[in-house]
């Protein structure tokens, strides 16, 4: 549950960042009789968003044994690609995000095509929604689809409202921050991803077992008990890893994690002054 909650404050609120700083920017040129086109596009983009939810889902039930061990673990391991992708994109976008937008909103204003703004909304708020859609199908894999989905839930609400919040005015919000937090522990949750698809094709046959039970900590912390269950979901805690698990999941965190940390984690002197983002 708290991971598909954490995916989808920091998705959600990416997404809901856009749309604020372009309806915000469009106040301030005078040209918000132009909304329409950018909440058309929103819903565009979130109906192919559900559909590819769906789509995922739909092809995962119709996998047995091997199959869907096999398809669970390449689902992990490009999900937490994707999500390492994500994290170092933004990381370097946080600062620019908002001048970069206004100025694909002067294009749009600028052209002739009606629907610019409309595929200026679906462009970057159906990248959000697909990258969600599979984070949040990997999730599954490990979690119920019921905890899942009321942890994506909830997590959207909490982005809606921040967003909201922002584009009023009534909240500042330093993003580089937000962003490196929701950063560090996505790190870990895409490690925990890898170690568990690793473990799903090894299942499946893909992998050699090697030492199949390096350790066990079952005695200590069940992963099937209450906080282990939530480890595991969480940064794929297990209670016997395999010699590969292992192998993968240090392996990611000391190269693409000590990269990523150098990236999230740059000494305020390195950084540009940025203040707040305050939705105009």
């Amino acid at each position: 549950m708290l991971g598909g909650l954490i995916i989808m404050v920091r998705e959600g609120l990416e997404a809901a960042l856009i749309v604020s700083i372009v309806l915000a920017y469009l106040r301030q040129v005078g040209a918000s009789r132009r909304r329409g086109e950018v909440w058309l596009g929103v819903a565009a983009a979130v109906i192919v968003s559900v559909l590819a939810a769906l789509a995922l889902q739909a092809v995962g039930a119709e996998f047995e044994g091997p199959g869907e061990q096999l398809f669970e673990g390449v689902t992990m391991v490009v999900a937490a690609g994707v999500l390492t992708w994500m994290i170092f994109w933004m990381a370097r976008q946080a600062r620019l995000i908002k001048g970069e937008l206004q100025r694909s909103v002067d294009q749009a204003l600028a052209g002739r095509a009606r629907m610019g703004l409309f595929a200026l909304a679906f462009v970057a708020v159906v990248r959000e929604g697909i990258e969600t859609a599979l984070f949040l199908n990997a999730a599954a894999f490990d979690s119920s689809t019921r905890d899942t989905l009321i942890g994506g839930l909830v997590g959207l609400a909490i982005a809606i409202g921040l967003a909201l919040l922002l584009y009023a005015g009534t909240l500042k919000l330093d993003l580089r921050k937000f962003f490196s937090v929701t950063g560090v522990l996505l790190l870990l949750f895409a490690a925990g991803l890898v170690a568990q698809g690793i473990h799903e094709l090894q299942e499946a046959g893909i992998l050699p077992g090697i030492i199949d039970e390096l350790w066990s900590t079952k005695a200590y912390l069940d992963e099937e008990g209450s906080l282990g269950s939530l480890l595991h979901s969480l940064f794929g805690y297990s209670d016997s890893p395999s010699l590969l698990q292992v192998v993968f999941y240090l392996g990611y965190l000391l190269v693409v994690g000590r990269a990523a940390f150098a990236s999230l984690l740059v000494p305020p002197r390195q950084v540009r002054p940025q203040g707040t983002w305050r939705g105009s």
